[in-house]
């Protein structure tokens, strides 16, 4: 019967003795400050509405090339009416994507549902 009294013991040992040996975790990566989501980080250039060049920016989590490859179509859909309009131009639908500007605004702006955020400003 003793034998048996053991066996608990013996079995907690076994199956705490693998908790120690894994490694601990990584560390999350750095959040953005709040700085650098209201800086943005530099995509390059497109042309944008009629030839013109604009810089792409993104805040958050999106991604250039996401950001490039969205704002690019969007200058494409727009049509020289949504430019022209005087409430400015959008808003236009790209994907998940909603764009648009104010008017005479040398910045467009979209974004999606969870908070990603692209701009294009005119050079």
């Amino acid at each position: 019967m003793k034998s048996l009294a053991v066996l608990p013991a013996a079995f907690a040992v076994v199956l705490l003795s693998g908790c120690g040996a894994d490694p601990a975790p990584a560390a999350a990566p750095p959040s953005p400050t709040a700085d650098q989501v209201l800086a943005g980080t530099p995509c390059g250039e497109i042309t944008g509405f009629q030839g013109a060049k604009n810089k792409v920016v993104v805040r958050g989590k999106a991604e250039c090339a996401e950001a490039t490859q969205v704002l690019t179509e969007y200058f494409a859909k727009l049509t020289p009416a949504e430019a022209a309009s005087p409430q400015g131009p959008g808003p236009v639908v790209v994907g998940a994507w909603t764009c648009g500007s104010g008017p005479n605004d040398p910045v467009t702006s979209c974004s999606t549902e969870d908070e990603r955020q692209i701009e294009a400003t005119r050079s």
